[in-house]
């Protein structure tokens, strides 16, 4: 067993990672992998990732979220999801009035409306690599609508996207760079606007929420602002188009769940949930340990990065049982950890279940089969489970 292949870009793009998952947590659920520039502890099980992810003063988050980070310091945050409470508490709640369930219920016509306007094309029979036509606009597009913004520039918010994520994109780190400042600007350019000519959308509200009295009057600063955008931009688009993506191949490969799911619609919501758990977008994210303790009876010392494996805890045997290995539409309960654990649980899960259910909705009635035509493209990133082409066939149109 070699657990620093956790990090090895071909385990994500060719190999099998659940294989490897399987073994850690069979035989070392807390192990400590090296790594030049600093090695890190690796958590594979279930109940574990989850109280480490709902304890942030014994892991933090303010040191770092990825292992790249490891011995990186910020003068000033780059997300919320470096921040610990009471600064997390206090970002939370100034941004929470714009995911409020009755902005995300107000935006289910729109994101309907969007998910048509894809699918409309797509013809029974013919190959469509379903990552350009759906997977990559349609979260795009739901975000310029939440942003208030052109949704034609969702090929420059892919872009920008694209280069935040490590591994994503064939970029130099120069290119990477100069999209990263050039999105930065465009975000701040559009807070500033809002703050002066307010409109219906959520960079309004957040740039005015000092007005609601349930924060007191405290205020995002325009810094702040911009970095919950762009965490807002790359999490919500990242996340759903790989979501979107891994779970119609994963239903490919399995005629059966599809079946399942067309003879019974009421099962859309489960689904969409087992598709998070099988998909875990997010792979892992790092915490920090404040002090000396112990996970699962190793000990940590202060100071010790600790890598948890979302992908790994969504397949502990411990808590989904013998087929944790197999997608089932109609799982039930699913205590999966895809959207985090708690104070750092996403703040979009709401409009991703929604952008999720939608589709399914959609294609369930439109066709009766879909099957691979050809290799699957992954994504060479050990952070995000990203798929970059896949060749799917959609039959038997109604």
């Amino acid at each position: 067993m070699d657990a620093s292949r956790l990090l090895d870009p071909a385990l994500y793009s060719g190999g099998d990672p659940f294989a490897l998952y399987a073994t850690l947590r069979r035989e070392a659920p807390v192990c400590w992998v090296d790594r030049e520039g600093g090695g890190f502890w690796a958590v594979t099980t279930h109940p574990e990732v989850s109280s480490i992810g709902a304890d942030p003063q014994l892991f933090c988050s303010s040191q770092g979220i990825l292992v790249d980070e490891i011995g990186t310091t910020y003068d000033a945050p780059p997300t919320m999801m470096h921040t610990d409470p009471p600064q997390h508490t206090r970002y939370r709640r100034l941004v929470q009035p714009g995911f409020k369930p009755s902005m995300v219920r107000l935006m289910e016509a729109g994101v309907t409306a969007k998910a048509k306007a894809l699918l409309d094309p797509i013809q029974s029979g013919e190959a469509v690599d379903v990552v350009e036509a759906l997977s990559i606009p349609f979260p795009l597009q739901v975000i310029c609508e939440l942003l208030g913004v052109d949704g034609s520039q969702w090929r420059r918010f892919f872009e920008w996207s694209e280069a935040v994520i490590p591994g994503e994109s064939e970029r130099s780190e120069e290119e990477r760079a100069g999209l990263q400042a050039e999105m930065w600007a465009y975000l701040v350019g559009v807070a500033e606007e809002r703050r002066v000519s307010p409109a219906e959308d959520l960079v309004s509200v957040l740039a005015n929420v000092g007005s609601d009295p349930e924060v007191g009057g405290d205020q995002l600063s325009e810094a702040e602002l911009a970095m919950f955008l762009i965490q807002l931009l790359v999490a919500g688009n990242e996340t759903t188009r790989n979501l979107l993506s891994g779970g119609l191949v994963a239903l490919a490969e399995r005629p059966d769940q599809w079946a399942a799911l067309r003879s019974d619609p009421a099962l859309v919501p489960s689904a969409a949930e087992e598709l998070l758990r099988w998909t875990t977008p997010v792979i892992s994210f790092m915490r920090t340990a404040t002090a000396p303790t112990t996970i699962r009876g190793v000990a940590v010392a202060g100071g010790d990065p600790v890598l948890l494996v979302y992908a790994s805890a969504n397949r502990d045997e411990e808590v989904f049982g013998a087929d944790a290995d197999q997608l089932r539409v109609d799982r039930h309960p699913n205590p999966h950890v895809a959207f985090g654990f708690g104070p750092h649980f996403c703040l979009g899960a709401a409009l991703a279940r929604l952008e999720a259910r939608v589709v399914l909705s959609e294609l369930i009635v439109r066709f009766e089969s879909l099957r691979l035509d050809g290799p699957v493209e992954r994504t060479p990133s050990p952070v995000i489970a990203g798929v970059r082409h896949a060749p799917l066939v959609f039959e038997g149109a109604r």
